[in-house]
């Protein structure tokens, strides 16, 4: 048995691993663990929760270990690998190291998903070839004024529109997954998967998983120039991949239709794309700001 991984047993085969690396998530786990129990699943064969909890110093692996009965009294499977060392990308690794299923499903612990989508997503990627496949994504209500003003107009990017981003939750078959080894210690884990794949090699899944913004102008703009950073990482040590980037362009009739239909949302939003312009994209250390 790998070494602090609690609750391994000889379950039976999983066709599915869900790897849910979290870092401090004791307010959020909770709630993306039972999203996850409460899953639809009508397969025989069973799939496999993990959660990795890096670096943490709350109570983010005992707040898992205490879903772990819940999953046993309705048959599901639910490890707790408890890292002392930090890096979200270290933890992705971890799980891939414990996970026995082919198909496998990353979920930041912030993410809830609905009931229907862990069963969409194996439909999908249940096949020989390689395959990247993400639900749709709903923003969370929002607390703050300015996060609730950005929200309305970051979900009507035609990125997040039209695109199939993988924000908070991406999942890849097994001929997928053969596309890299470990996960690179880079920023951006989701764009680098997301772009490992061809365009028509990406599956929309037509169920949803709901997603929360960081609250505050402050933590916008922080979390905005960690993004940013992030695509200049990949430009910089994967350009290679950018023949796979296919973001629809965003003209500037459209986001005069949305200033024109929202000008505050508009304002707030285009305000922290100028505040990160201003102050550089350079981004160093984790910044969700939760």
């Amino acid at each position: 048995m790998p070494p602090n991984a609690r609750g391994l047993t000889n379950d039976a085969m999983p066709v599915l691993s869900v790897l849910i690396p979290a870092s401090n998530e004791e307010a959020l786990i909770g709630d993306c663990l039972r999203a996850v129990l409460h899953s639809t699943w009508e397969h025989a064969a069973p799939f496999e929760t993990i959660v990795i909890s890096n670096g943490s110093t709350d109570r983010t692996t005992a707040k898992a270990l205490e879903m772990k009965p819940l999953f046993q009294a309705t048959g599901r499977i639910l490890h707790v690998l408890d890292r002392k060392e930090g890096g979200k990308l270290g933890a992705l690794n971890a799980g891939d190291h414990i996970a026995r299923a082919p198909i496998r499903v990353y979920l930041d612990a912030d993410v809830e998903v609905s009931k229907p989508l862990i069963a969409k997503l194996f439909d999908a990627l249940d096949q020989p070839e390689p395959r990247y496949a993400s639900g749709r994504l709903e923003l969370a209500p929002a607390r703050t004024w300015t996060t609730r003003a950005y929200a309305r107009i970051y979900a009507q990017v035609p990125f997040m529109k039209h695109g199939v981003p993988g924000a908070g939750l991406f999942a890849v078959n097994a001929a997928g997954r053969m596309r890299w080894g470990a996960f690179p210690n880079i920023i951006s884990d989701d764009t680098f998967v997301r772009l490992s794949f061809r365009p028509e090699e990406r599956v929309a899944v037509d169920a949803p998983c709901t997603w929360p913004l960081v609250e505050g102008w402050r933590n916008l703009v922080r979390v905005r120039r960690r993004q940013n950073a992030g695509v200049d990482e990949i430009q910089e040590y994967y350009p290679e991949l950018l023949d796979n980037d296919d973001k629809p362009p965003f003209p500037a009739r459209d986001k005069m239709k949305l200033t024109l239909k929202d000008p505050l949302g508009f304002a707030v939003y285009s305000g922290v794309a100028l505040a990160v312009r201003l102050t550089g994209s350079k981004a160093t250390g984790w910044s969700r700001g939760r």
